[in-house]
């Protein structure tokens, strides 16, 4: 919605703005700007930038006057009214695609996400994607994200990466979860594994990447950069194998069933880190292509199913965090799907 300070009366009267919260400055409040003000009398679940995109809006008045400048400074006892605007439409429309929903309240979902399903609609991708569904299947209970009735997207999967995800409802589990995960977790219980099928046998049993990722030549991909770069971003990767899948001989390719935690959240970060280390995720069509030809180093129908296998081989199995509103921990897992699990199968015979 764009309103311009004129309109918020008639905005409220047409019912596309909630009646007024007033609010009066206490003499603390003398000095303060305006949204700095106004963010922290509404409390935790109005964010800054919500509350500028408010007073831009003109649902913002003090005194019985409209208001558009953020850095306003106030005085005390004025007294401050704010229309909340109804939650908008969202741009893309829900479609009734089927969900694996692992958890549901009215603060957020926890979904177990499928291989090929993108989690937000974009270039090449403006339907079908997870945000759709997730419009669909929560419907009225979607309290809007930014005045937005929208899924809130705190973290994603890749398109070919399957898993456990958490989205917000509200805007104050997405302010919250949000939070969680921009500093990884560090000030609260987040914890984020991945199972890996990738090629070849690491020397340690388990280890550590620390290697900062930037945009590659290409622009589109990631990769291990110099770490004074100016788009490197801190990076690190906590890896153990769990299985081991041919050491015992020499005459086919080996392999190794990976768990991958994340200590920082950028993209592609374990497909870049693992190909790294010299073990790319199996089925990687971007980080892996360098090791193609180990397919043909294996046994039939091994190398049938390897070949056939359409994606990387890569799900996130487990998340756990701390719910924004009870503040308990929340864990949930996810089984690996059944064609990444026929292909560590077929690891196992060798």
């Amino acid at each position: 919605m764009s309103a311009h300070s004129e309109e918020a009366p008639q905005l409220i009267e047409d019912g596309l703005m909630e009646a007024p919260t007033v609010l009066v400055a206490g003499a603390d409040a003398a000095g303060q700007r305006l949204d700095q003000w106004l963010a922290a009398s509404l409390g935790p679940d109005m964010s800054r930038s919500r509350v500028q995109m408010l007073i831009r809006q003109g649902a913002v008045s003090i005194n019985g006057k409209p208001v558009d400048e953020t850095k306003r400074k106030m005085l005390p006892g004025e007294s401050v009214s704010v229309a909340m605007p109804e939650p908008e439409p969202a741009e893309p429309q829900g479609e009734n695609i089927a969900l694996d929903v692992l958890y549901e309240d009215d603060a957020l979902i926890v979904i177990n996400k499928p291989a090929g399903l993108v989690v937000h609609p974009g270039a090449g991708n403006w339907t079908g994607t997870l945000v759709n569904a997730l419009i669909h299947h929560c419907g009225e209970s979607l309290s809007g994200i930014g005045g937005v009735r929208r899924p809130g997207i705190v973290h994603r999967l890749d398109k070919e990466t399957s898993g456990v995800m958490v989205v917000a409802k509200t805007d104050r589990a997405h302010k919250a979860l949000s939070e969680a995960f921009a500093d990884h977790g560090l000030t609260g219980d987040l914890e984020r594994a991945y199972l890996a099928l990738v090629w070849g046998i690491p020397q340690r049993p388990t280890g550590t990447v620390d290697a900062p990722l930037g945009r590659a030549a290409d622009r589109v991909r990631r990769a291990v950069v110099p770490e004074g770069r100016d788009d490197a971003r801190h990076a690190v990767t906590h890896f153990a194998v769990k299985e081991r899948f041919g050491e015992k001989q020499q005459e086919f390719a080996t392999a190794s069933l990976v768990e991958c935690r994340l200590e920082t959240g950028r993209t592609h970060q374990i497909r870049v880190h693992m190909a790294h280390i010299g073990h790319p995720v199996i089925g990687d069509p971007d980080y892996g292509q360098a090791f193609r030809t180990k397919t043909n180093r294996l046994p039939e129908p091994l190398k049938s199913q390897v070949k056939a296998f359409s994606r990387q081989a890569l799900h996130a199995w487990l998340l756990a965090f701390r719910h924004p509103d009870t503040h308990l921990t929340m864990r949930f897992e996810a089984p690996i799907p059944r064609d990444m699990e026929e292909l560590v199968g077929g690891f196992r015979k060798l």
